[in-house]
């Protein structure tokens, strides 16, 4: 006779069903959109009926807000513990970090930027609070770097959106195994990042030099 799954073995089984209902939809609502999936389409892609999602995701919107955060706090964690020279620039270090980053998650990229529209107000607003805070690094070091004369930047967080969003827009087009290098992408677009924020005398001296 089959003993009864231990409660431990009942977490253990429910976190692997979770983690599997976060990749079926993360594959599908990069494919098709958020909008287009339906529940019953991820559970078939679990494995699992529909009613067993429920268990762990209320709703979809509870999935998508669920990978939202998981995204933010991972790349949160993962600049705490990047690792790079302390001697590096700041910018650099910052720059070199996001693509890195976000060029091995295609598909978490695009629906944390893509599907924003699709959170209700709360969910947005508490996404939102976690981008807000990685943003608050790179306008740190705009400011800190503007104070020192290193950059001119009239408005650090502006400055900080349009970087990002430059940045960001890499593993939209980026394929690996293609005529440039990740590590040639990165130096293309940390020089095109340094000419975005170079004082205007440093800008002259590149243009007559």
């Amino acid at each position: 006779m089959a003993l009864d799954a231990t409660p431990a073995q009942s977490r253990t089984k429910g976190r692997e069903t979770a983690e599997r209902v976060r990749k079926a939809a993360l594959k599908l609502f990069a494919e098709a959109g958020y909008a287009a999936v339906s529940m019953r389409e991820i559970a078939s892609a679990v494995g699992v009926q529909p009613g067993a999602l429920y268990n762990h995701f209320p709703t979809k919107q509870d999935i998508l807000k669920d990978l939202m955060l998981s995204h933010m706090a991972a790349l949160l964690a993962a600049w705490e513990n990047a690792g790079f020279p302390s001697a590096m620039d700041p910018l650099e270090r910052f720059v070199r970090f996001h693509i890195r980053y976000h060029l091995q998650r295609a598909d978490e990229v695009f629906i944390a930027y893509m599907e924003l529209r699709n959170l209700d107000p709360e969910n947005f607003a508490a996404v939102e609070a976690q981008r807000n805070r990685y943003e608050a690094i790179l306008t740190s070091i705009l400011e800190e770097g503007s104070t020192a004369g290193r950059y001119a930047v009239d408005n650090p967080r502006v400055a900080t959106r349009a970087i990002i969003a430059m940045l960001t827009g890499l593993p939209t087009w980026y394929r690996e195994g293609g005529r440039l290098t990740g590590d040639e992408i990165e130096t293309l677009y940390l020089t095109m990042v340094r000419k975005a924020v170079a004082p205007v005398d440093t800008q002259s001296q590149r243009e007559t030099g």
